[in-house]
């Protein structure tokens, strides 16, 4: 599985990345949201999920979100240092698929390939 992990605060992007490749995941980086919609873009069936922080100065992370549902129909999982419910919602009514607290735990990220299975096999 191929994991394409946005963030713009490089300590996060790289332990991000290490925990992700200890789960066994290819994983691909980036520290801006206009670069992951170029990648995703640009190589349409590589990429099984996106993980990104909610905070990205140079793009509306939830336009992101909607442009990755339409464009790719990609599970999306959110990254944030808060967990306040409206901001979750707001992830959630935008697309996203799940929405994970920094920093992140190497045990929710042991089972995010079920977001792929589910969005590929909706009655499974």
């Amino acid at each position: 599985m191929h994991v394409l992990a946005v963030d713009d605060d490089p300590v996060c992007l790289k332990v991000l990345e290490n925990l992700l490749r200890k789960c066994q995941y290819h994983v691909s980086t980036t520290n801006q949201a206009t670069t992951a919609l170029k990648m995703l873009r640009e190589n349409r069936n590589r990429y099984d999920l996106v993980i990104t922080s909610v905070n990205m100065p140079d793009m509306d992370v939830f336009k992101l979100l909607e442009l990755v549902g339409l464009e790719m129909d990609l599970p999306v999982i959110m990254l944030s240092t808060h967990g306040d419910t409206e901001l979750v919602m707001k992830g959630i009514t935008h697309g996203a698929c799940d929405y994970l607290l920094k920093p992140v735990r190497i045990e929710e990220l042991k089972n995010i390939w079920q977001h792929v299975v589910r969005k590929n096999k909706p009655d499974f």
